[in-house]
């Protein structure tokens, strides 16, 4: 990973490691980019985070990146206004693997709601619930984007397009959900899913995350 040039550090502010899937979109971009941050995390569904997500977000949700008296709300704008101050390596050089990596990210952040609620983000979980038909197509095209990516560009490095991309970044929630609860993959799929588990930055995630579990809330 490469680190951009000295500047005054930027603020994402996050919730729970655990439960917080957009907010690892975001945190492990900024990460892989070697962007600075500091860090502001608010616990989910307790009255600090009523308190004080106000002074942070105007959505009143996590996450929100903060530079100076700039607010950059959504995962997506994030990872997109990161990449800008990464020159622009947040997406594939080459256009048309550029393009395919901006559809499929699109993809993830609008839709799979079937896979979103019946297996909400668990980080360090191990459960066991069946899927519904609409969450079992929700698997099954998330493995064929996978197998897609992998076929086509797999062969520069592990990642869906070679090296990491914000692709990565918003399926990496969607890593931990399958680790989660034990879906049935592609082997290529299951190779991916074990690259991104294996990545130091979801590693320190994962293990910060089971050190909030462990704390009072």
């Amino acid at each position: 990973m490469t680190s951009m040039p000295s500047r005054s550090p930027l603020t994402l502010v996050i919730g729970d490691r655990q439960l917080s899937s957009w907010s690892l979109r975001a945190w492990i971009l900024l990460k892989h980019l070697g962007i600075d941050f500091e860090e502001v995390c608010l616990r989910l569904d307790t009255p600090d985070f009523e308190q004080r997500i106000g002074a942070h977000s105007p959505t009143r949700r996590v996450p929100v990146l903060i530079d100076g008296a700039l607010k950059v709300w959504d995962s997506l704008a994030i990872c997109e206004y990161a990449n800008e101050l990464a020159g622009g390596r947040g997406w594939p050089e080459d256009p048309a693997a550029r393009a395919l990596a901006r559809a499929i990210s699109a993809e993830m952040h609008s839709g799979f709601a079937a896979l979103r609620t019946q297996w909400p983000m668990q980080a360090t979980s191990v459960l066991r619930v069946p899927l519904d038909s609409a969450g079992l197509a929700d698997v099954a095209r998330i493995n064929a984007l996978w197998q897609d990516a992998l076929d086509r560009h797999g062969g520069a490095g592990p990642w869906l397009f070679g090296r990491y991309t914000i692709a990565d970044a918003m399926y990496a929630p969607v890593v931990l959900r399958f680790n989660t609860y034990g879906a049935d993959l592609s082997p290529a799929a299951r190779g991916y899913v074990a690259t991104t588990l294996a990545d130091p930055c979801l590693k320190a995630w994962l293990a910060d995350a089971l050190a909030e579990c462990a704390a009072p809330r």
